[in-house]
């Protein structure tokens, strides 16, 4: 096909083929899909399909992901034509590159199959120079049929650009820092919580297990009397999960990660993400008695959140677990109102994974913070890791520091390196544990702490031999 050719489409379902040759130095292509309205705009943030976001809420439209073979690379998506909703008049395909511009790109086709047959209905082959986002083509329903439009349209601004075009109002974005800024000495405080009238009185605890008792923590004394409870059984939990490998008595400083793309909306608003900040909480009063824990949100781009000191546990979960809003095209230059000081507006953050940028915020953070006792990083995300190569760059990296990552998966899939990570050679020491959960909230504190501190003890071994700590 040609430019601007266009032709009926009789399938009831088609792959929309995005395909070019692969080549050292060249950039990466990710395939996407825009369900539009008749007014040319999306009505929602679902209705972009992308590696991060890969389905409709409908069905009828999925990204399928990426193949390699014989030099070539594909990215597809699919789209049911009958099980669009009637509100959906255009499926407007779209492409973002990475690491460069589409001219780099070599071989750029796209390709429209019957998704029941493969049968070829299109092929449109591309040309680009310097864009950074394109249209390579779009579904459309006229007069009660669907069609093929080829487009073949580039932006230079990306997809803020792209965006624009269909109506929809982007923030400019503000020029990207020479260097990630230095995370605040002391984040803002949370204001504490009112005093109680009378004191609280104190929580009868049962009697640890000999040789794993907990420690006291600053800040205990502050919490209510159901969240004490919970924290006092927790921390004897985590005592008996390290004696269990000869950890008794381990000390360590404990960073919190949390990822904040798009496809994790659902778990921050039931409150899974909130009830595990609160077990984390409990590892790290256990681990390291100073009371405080420091934490980072990320997705497209990494943000540090406030300390999390365990005396304002309870308005750290209300004011700093969550997503906000989302914001697919662009960084927004205005806050959004309502924010409270102290809080992160979360559509800098942005949707996509992108752990490499916040595995190295946080190595830059230990390395200008040395601390007394190693450090364990808790890292949670339910996948989408695509980055694989950049990611395995910083722990290889990570291995020689006293620091160890510990991944929970929290119920996708698509884990990329950091399942393959324990066979992984070329590493002094193993500094990277993993497991994935379909449900977290079904997993006892008994059962979650030995598998998040089964590697930990080891690789304190192996690290001090190794010179390492």
């Amino acid at each position: 096909m040609s430019k601007g050719a266009n032709l009926p489409v009789a399938a009831s379902a088609v792959h929309a083929v995005l395909t070019w040759t692969e080549a050292p130095g060249a950039p990466d292509a990710d395939a996407s899909a825009l369900l539009l309205t008749g007014a040319g705009r999306v009505r929602d943030d679902g209705d972009f399909v992308f590696y991060n976001q890969p389905a409709h809420a409908s069905g009828a439209v999925r990204h399928l992901g990426k193949r390699r073979a014989a030099g070539s690379v594909t990215d597809t998506v699919e789209v049911d034509l009958g099980g669009l909703e009637p509100g959906v008049e255009r499926v407007v395909l779209c492409a973002s590159a990475d690491g460069g511009t589409f001219g780099g790109l070599a071989g750029l086709t796209l390709l429209l199959l019957d998704a029941g047959t493969r049968t070829e209905l299109a092929r449109f082959e591309m040309t680009a120079t310097a864009e950074t986002a394109f249209v390579s083509g779009e579904l459309y329903r006229r007069a009660g049929q669907w069609k093929f439009r080829a487009v073949g349209q580039g932006y230079a601004a990306g997809l803020a650009g792209l965006a624009t075009d269909f109506g929809i109002t982007v923030d400019d974005e503000p020029p990207a820092p020479a260097a990630p800024p230095a995370p605040p000495a002391a984040p803002t405080p949370v204001p504490p919580m009112p005093a109680a009238p009378t004191p609280v009185p104190p929580v009868p605890v049962p009697p640890p297990t000999p040789g794993s008792a907990p420690r006291l923590t600053k800040g205990e004394e502050r919490l209510p009397v159901d969240m004490r409870k919970r924290l006092s059984l927790r921390k004897e939990q985590v005592a008996v999960s390290l004696a269990k490998r000869g950890a008794s008595g381990a000390r360590a400083r404990v960073i919190l990660v949390l990822d904040a793309s798009g496809s994790m909306a659902l778990l921050y608003s039931k409150g899974v993400v909130a009830d595990v900040v609160e077990r984390m909480a409990a590892v790290a009063a256990q681990l390291d008695d100073d009371g405080e824990m420091q934490a980072w949100a990320f997705a497209s781009h990494p943000a540090r959140l406030p300390d999390l000191r365990l005396g304002e546990l309870p308005d750290w979960l209300r004011l700093y677990v969550r997503v906000g809003e989302l914001s697919f095209f662009g960084r927004p230059k205005k806050p959004r109102k309502g924010l409270l000081e102290g809080q992160v507006d979360m559509r800098l953050v942005g949707i996509q994974n992108e752990e490499q940028k916040v595995i190295s915020e946080v190595r830059t953070y230990v390395r200008e913070n040395p601390a007394a006792d190693p450090t364990l990083v808790l890292f949670f995300s339910d996948g989408g890791v695509h980055r694989n190569a950049e990611i395995e760059r910083e722990l290889r990296a990570a291995a020689e520091e006293p620091v160890f990552w510990q991944f929970v998966g929290l119920g996708r899939a698509d884990y990329g390196v950091l399942e393959r990570f324990d066979t992984m050679p070329g590493r002094r020491v193993d500094n990277v544990g993993f497991f994935a959960v379909d449900d977290i909230g079904s997993v006892s504190d008994a059962e979650l702490y030995d598998r998040l501190l089964s590697e930990f003890p080891d690789w304190m071994v192996a690290a001090r031999r190794a010179g390492v700590i």
